[in-house]
């Protein structure tokens, strides 16, 4: 699978992580099921930077029935954490996107023509609900190809649905969503399927993204335990994904 972002080896005595840059987290404060506050926001970041990651591109959810961020939502809560990383000289890069839940909300916003929130030029970072298969992929991601962007799908291996037929992975792919792994899928956090799922996906070279979907302190703890690291290694091995 082409990805946006090229992946090269790591360099000779780097600590090893699969990433530099996480393309998929929820450390903005207050603004969703992430972090809650800007001292959490910060105890998180301080646990990514420890291991070797210098850039998160935040993507709060936008959810049309439980979480409606938008530009200023979000912005306002970027500017926040930007002047505490500024104030207690804390040198990470961070920048934001939305992660967008595929509803009758996005479409909305989508016909409006406004301008959405990407993760890097027209990559656009989505989702699907858990509890039910969308009736028809294909014209989700024919919708957004022809506003312009490239849907990014988040976590399909979290999705219980596809666990019966690995090839609809392959099917997604088709279609024109890039997926996008989150690591702790690989370990086995999310269930047995799951990471048999993600293994697949990565394996099969359907992957072009993979981040931490970061939350809160269970992640963060999960994410650098050295078990869970081993098994990067084991499934992604010494490349660097998300560069850019």
């Amino acid at each position: 699978m082409f990805s946006f972002f090229k992946k090269k080896s790591a360099e000779p005595g780097e600590i090893y992580f699969p990433i530099k840059t996480d393309m998929h987290s929820h450390i903005l404060p207050g603004i969703d099921d992430g972090s809650p506050d800007l001292e959490t926001s910060i105890m998180l970041i301080k646990g990514l930077m420890q291991l070797g990651i210098k850039r998160s591109i935040a993507t709060p959810h936008i959810i049309g029935d439980l979480y409606r961020n938008n530009p200023t939502t979000i912005n306002a809560a970027l500017k926040k954490l930007k002047d505490e990383l500024a104030r207690q000289k804390i040198q990470f890069e961070v920048s934001a996107a939305a992660e967008y839940m595929l509803d009758s909300y996005f479409f909305e916003l989508l016909q409006s023509k406004e301008r959405l929130l990407t993760v890097k030029d027209n990559l656009l970072l989505t989702e699907f609900s858990y509890a039910s298969r969308p009736d028809d992929p294909g014209k989700l991601s024919f919708a957004i190809i022809m506003e312009g962007y490239t849907p990014i799908l988040a976590h399909p291996e979290r999705y219980p649905y596809f666990y019966n037929n690995y090839k609809q992975f392959h099917h997604l792919a088709e279609l024109g969503f890039l997926l996008q792994v989150n690591l702790l899928s690989l370990t086995g956090y999310y269930g047995k399927e799951a990471a048999k799922v993600a293994q697949y996906i990565i394996k099969n070279d359907l992957a072009s993204f993979v981040g931490t979907d970061l939350h809160h302190e269970r992640h963060l703890n999960a994410l650098k335990d050295k078990r869970t690291i081993a098994l990067f290694k084991k499934h992604l091995g010494d490349r660097q994904w998300n560069l850019m």
